[in-house]
């Protein structure tokens, strides 16, 4: 039987409280470890599949919105294929900042980094430098989501 993850303290996404439940797909098609993108309109949603059961999340990178789908899940954990960010989703917090650095979502700035045994990046001082520094990563937001008769249904914002 597939569970339900709770969705961590203070991260439900605005706009989800008394809407309908949207039916996604069967939960026997999204195994363990799995995750899958659901679009609707311009919300583009991750469902993933993890040891602690389903959640729902926005499918972008609270970083600069690369689609998760595209990365990894390992365990609770979900990797961005862009920037090599990840993000625990049993708790919503940042494991690995992503490389370009930036600022959290507290504000505090982070240096980029450079994977092991790779030669150190140069920190560039120009436009691209800036924006950098000041792109924030942002807070994951959770969708309520629920199983039904078999049914993935996750409860989305009104459009």
């Amino acid at each position: 039987m597939v569970e339900v993850m709770p969705i961590p303290d203070g991260l439900v996404a605005p706009g989800t409280a008394d809407q309908v439940f949207v039916p996604l797909w069967p939960a026997d098609e999204l195994e363990r470890g799995q995750m899958r993108r659901f679009t609707s309109g311009d919300l583009d949603v991750l469902v993933a599949n993890t040891p602690l059961g389903l959640c729902a999340t926005d499918d972008r990178c609270p970083h600069m919105a690369a689609p998760l789908s595209l990365g990894f899940l390992d365990e609770c954990i979900v990797g961005c294929p862009l920037h090599r960010g990840r993000f625990d989703l049993s708790t919503g917090a940042v494991t690995q900042f992503p490389t370009t650095g930036g600022l959290d979502a507290e504000g505090n700035a982070h240096a980029p980094w450079t994977p092991p045994n790779a030669p150190a990046k140069t920190e560039p001082t120009d436009l691209k430098a800036q924006a950098r520094a000041a792109t924030r990563i942002r807070r994951l937001r959770y969708y309520p989501v629920r199983i039904v008769n078999g049914m993935i249904e996750v409860q989305l914002p009104q459009a």
